[in-house]
Parts: C-alpha cells; structure tokens; sequence
C-alpha cells in the first residue's frame, strides 16, 4: 500500500481519458478491475462485452444505466414486502444482498453502498424496518445524481433525524448533533468550520419533527430569530441551512477525496493538488455525481498501477464480488451472518462514521473469519454456480483440468495475477485432494479466495 502524502502525479495525465495504445492493450483484466471497483464483480459473459466497448464506453455506459430490469425490481418489491411485513430491521440485509447479486445497474448500487456509508444511519437505533428501508431507496435514487439534492433529502428523512436525535431539536434546546455530522461528516470535512457555526446551524434545524413516520415542520418549536453561519446572517430556515454548508468551497474538495479512496485507491492519492481539478468540475456541474465520475472512472490514473490492487476489498466486494463473478447463489441469511462477522452488516454501520475501511478490514481475526466464511459457502448444499455444480459451471465455459480452472479463477477474481511458482504450489496442493473433480475445484477456490492478492481489489 501507498503511503498518504504529495504523490507527483502530473494532474492532467491523471484526469485524461485512459486511451489503450494498441488493442491488445485493452484485456480482460482492466475491464475485471473496473467492475471490481464500480461494480462487485463481473462474470464471463460480462467481462467479455465490456473488451468490445472502450474505457470511455464502459464508464459512460454504467453511469447512464439507472433504471433497474424489471425482473430484478419485481423480485426485489416482492422479497422486500415479506422482510417489511416481518417488522425487523435485521431481515433487511439480506433484502439487499439479493439485490447487490442479481441487479443490472452494479454502479448505481455500488454507489448506494457508498452512501450508506456515507450518510450512516444504524438500524440498531433506529430500529423501524420501514424506515431504514425508506432511506435506502432514496441513496438509490439520487446514487449517481444530485448531491445537494441529495443532502436535502437525507435531511429531512426521518431514519436520519432519529438517529441524529435530530426529531427532538427544540428552539429552547437545539439538538447539535446533526448540525455538527453534516459539517464534519456528510458535507465539508473536519476544520472548515467552527463550534459557534455548529451552534447557529442547529437553531435552523429546531421543530425539524417526525410525524406518523414522515418529516414534520412543527413552526411552534422552530427558533425564526437571527442566526450567523460562515459570516452569513439570517433568520435561515433549515433548508437554508443545508444550502450555506453546500456553498462552502470545502465541500467538493471534501466529496471527491471521499470518492477517490472508495474507487481508486485506500490510500496515497489525497493530494490536494490532485483532488483540485475534480472538485472544480464538481462545483461548476452545480454538484452533479455522474459527470464526476465518468472522468474519474475512465481515467489514466483509474487504470495506472496507483489505482490496480490498491484497495482492500469491504467483506461486501470480498462474498459478493465472488458470486456475482462465478454466477453464484446461496442462503442468503447466512451469507449475511457471515458479513457481519468479518465486519460489515448491512444496515448497521458501527457508528455515524460508517465503515472505515482500507486497512480496516484486515487482521488476524477478520482473516480467519474470511477463509471460514467462504468454506462454510462452498460447502453449502444452497450455494450453486450458474444454477448447478461448479464443475458444470466450469465446463461450460471450456474449463476441465485443474491447471485450466487455477487459470481462470484466477483470471475472473484476482486484482493481483499470481506468479508461476504460487500457481503450481495451488495446481500440486488440490491434484494431491481425494475425491470428485468437484471436490477438487472446491476446495481449489477456497485456497485462491484465502490468498492475500485476493483481498485486494
């Protein structure tokens, strides 16, 4: 991993559409490590399409893809009205997860996942199913739009304003909580603002209420007199509020470093001189998400060895990123018990932070808990790979000897290629396993997904 700091990379190099000098430049796995990071994963037939579209295609190509099949919104309402109808916040999860493995829009949810980290809300304290539920289809909504647009309606979504204790801010008594997380956390970034901003910012919010679990003006609590934000004063409502954080220039800056790290690299590209160009593109589009990324996801620096095996994979991009990649399904209840045991539990985030992430993710216990939470998948009866067995799958896709299938896993799910001395030790160690050919390839994949490169993405 790179280490934090000035990098020297030439900004206009970095921020240029990557352009493959020759055709052959163009393979396989520069279109895996894009679904890797705007997507969780692809499969054959899917890395094959993307080698016939340019790195500008591929990029434009998933930006504009925001409207979900039908199939996968059917299959989707009809999962999410049976884990609603239960009343429990922990069935959700697994909701998502179905959707995370069967969508046909992997960069609107990828940013989804984003934002739920972002504007982290924990159903743990919030405990209403249906909110929780609400909240996530608005990320979803405005994933690759509007960011401001965005904050406004996180701002007022009543999971939010529970979480926050945002629903109780009274104009005798105002609430900073929220104030203080949309400066420091979902806006600008710690030291663009001060306590005194933090305190006049809450008195906006005051008699921001929830009613009948929908936002609620209650007038009668809400604090009309004058308040002075960044040197603004105003008797500023709370959507005025929101509007002055937007305004502030810190905020851009802010945003794009935040993206930076979850699509190209955990660590060493936070220059500020590199962030610049981006922000500014950023703040001239009026905040829009999409003309944002289609630079950044189609750049050199996106493709360049700063960006490739840069990044740890989320237990979410580690079990996801494998099914969707081998056309995968198993009991999703479990898959998600799992999750949290390596450390990411959809729709309960450790704290208003969210999921740090990088390096985060990776010790001793989170190791062991990886290996054994992909033995007890590959194991599981449920668990089927293009609806039937492994070894089918690998047939009909050509593969039918253990050095072929080493190969191609490799191939379909590392960031990182093995070497040759690694790719023989894995051949010798599972031609040396009693048992079926299926047997084999089993236990060939839980040896390549324990492996280091594959923790990286």
């Amino acid at each position: 991993m790179m280490k934090t700091g000035q990098t020297n990379i030439d900004t206009d190099w970095a921020w240029s559409a990557y352009q493959p000098e020759q055709p052959q430049d163009w393979t396989q796995r520069q279109v895996a490590h894009f679904y890797r990071r705007c997507g969780l994963g692809a499969n054959p037939e899917m890395l094959k399409a993307g080698l016939q579209k340019s790195p500008v295609e591929l990029a434009v190509g998933q930006i504009s893809n925001r409207q979900e099949s039908a199939q996968v919104e059917q299959e989707s309402a009809t999962l999410a009205r049976s884990v609603l109808a239960t009343a429990d916040a922990k069935n959700l999860p697994a909701w998502w997860t179905h959707r995370l493995l069967n969508t046909s829009v992997p960069l609107q949810e990828k940013m989804t996942l984003f934002w739920h980290g972002h504007f982290a809300t924990g159903a743990e304290k919030v405990k209403d199913a249906q909110l929780m539920f609400d909240q996530n289809q608005i990320l979803r909504e405005y994933a690759l739009g509007n960011f401001g647009r965005l904050v406004h309606e996180i701002s007022q979504d009543p999971a939010m304003l529970l979480y926050l204790d945002s629903a109780s801010n009274r104009k005798v008594h105002p609430n900073e909580n929220f104030a203080r997380e949309i400066m420091e956390l979902f806006v600008l970034g710690e030291g663009n603002y001060s306590e005194t901003d933090i305190r006049e910012l809450a008195r906006c919010f005051t008699g921001w209420e929830i009613r009948r679990d929908r936002f609620y003006f209650n007038r009668f609590q809400h604090d009309f007199d004058e308040k002075t934000i960044f040197s603004h004063s105003g008797k500023f409502t709370g959507e005025e509020g929101v509007d002055l954080v937007l305004e502030h220039p810190a905020g851009p800056e802010f945003i794009v470093g935040k993206l930076i790290q979850f699509f190209i690299a955990d660590e060493g590209l936070q220059d500020p001189q590199l962030i610049k160009p981006l922000a500014q593109k950023f703040r001239n589009s009026g905040l829009e998400v999409g003309p944002l990324l289609e630079t950044m996801l189609a750049s050199n620096l996106f493709y360049s060895e700063y960006a490739q095996g840069r990044k740890i994979r989320s237990p979410v991009d580690f079990a996801v990123g494998f099914l969707n990649s081998l056309e995968g399904s198993t009991n999703l209840l479990e898959l998600n018990k799992g999750l949290d045991e390596i450390g990411q539990r959809l729709f309960y985030p450790p704290n208003v932070k969210g999921w740090e992430g990088g390096r985060i993710w990776i010790n001793s216990s989170t190791l062991l808990a990886r290996t054994n939470l992909m033995q007890s998948l590959l194991k599981r009866d449920e668990t089927r790979f293009g609806q039937g067995s492994l070894s089918e799958y690998c047939k009909s896709h050509g593969v039918t000897t253990t050095k072929e299938a080493v190969d191609w896993f490799a191939e379909l799910l590392l960031a990182v290629p093995l070497n040759d001395h690694k790719q023989s030790e894995i051949v010798q160690r599972c031609e040396m396993i009693d048992g079926s050919y299926e047997t084999k390839l089993k236990n060939l994949l839980g040896l390549i997904v324990s492996l280091p490169e594959y923790q990286l993405a």
